[in-house]
C-alpha cells in the first residue's frame, strides 16, 4: 500500500515521504495514529505545499536549535538527585524524563524527553554525558551529575 507520511516515523521516513508498506502496517498502525494518509493525487499535491512550508521552517528551526545548544552548554553540569542504597547503588535508573526535569529546574530550555538519548543506562552515581537531538543537524551534549539521597 502506498502511503504519505504525515509525521516522522523512525525507520520508515520523514513527514511528506511517499513510502510503500504492507497493508496491515498501514491499516492497523499508521493510519489510526494519523502518522500517514493513503497516497492519492490530491494528497500528493497537498504534501508538496506542506514540504515547501516545512523547508521554510527548517531554516528557522536550525537557528533556534543552535540557540538552544548554546543555552545547554552555558548551563554546565546539571545535578540530579536519586534515591540510593547504603552501598551507593541507585534504586532503578535515571530516565530521559528525569534529565529533562533537571535541565528545566537548572534554568535551561524546555526539552522533549524523546529528543534525549542516554548513552546506556544511568544506574550509578557520578558524572554522565547525555545527548540531546535538537535538530537533525544539531546535537548537544549535556553533562549530568547524579547525586544520592537516602
Amino acid at each position: 500500500m502506498k502511503i504519505i507520511l504525515t509525521a516522522d516515523v523512525t525507520g520508515l521516513g520523514e513527514s511528506g515521504d511517499i513510502v510503500e508498506v504492507k497493508d496491515g502496517y498501514a491499516r492497523n498502525y499508521l493510519l489510526p495514529r494519523s502518522l500517514a494518509i493513503v497516497a492519492t493525487k490530491g494528497a500528493q499535491k497537498q504534501i508538496e505545499t506542506i514540504r515547501r512550508v516545512q523547508e521554510n521552517r527548517r531554516v528557522r528551526n536550525l537557528e533556534h536549535a543552535r540557540e538552544l545548544k548554546q543555552q545547554l552548554q552555558d548551563l554546565g553540569a546539571v545535578t540530579l538527585t536519586a534515591k540510593v542504597s547504603q552501598q551507593g547503588k541507585l534504586f532503578g535508573s535515571i530516565t530521559s524524563g528525569d534529565v529533562v526535569a533537571a535541565v528545566r529546574k537548572a534554568g535551561g530550555p524546555n526539552l522533549d524527553k524523546r529528543s534525549v538519548s542516554l548513552r546506556g543506562h544511568i544506574k550509578s552515581l557520578g558524572k554522565h554525558v547525555v545527548d540531546v537531538q535538537l535538530h537533525p543537524d544539531v546535537t548537544a551534549a549535556v553533562n549530568v551529575r547524579v547525586a544520592g539521597e537516602q
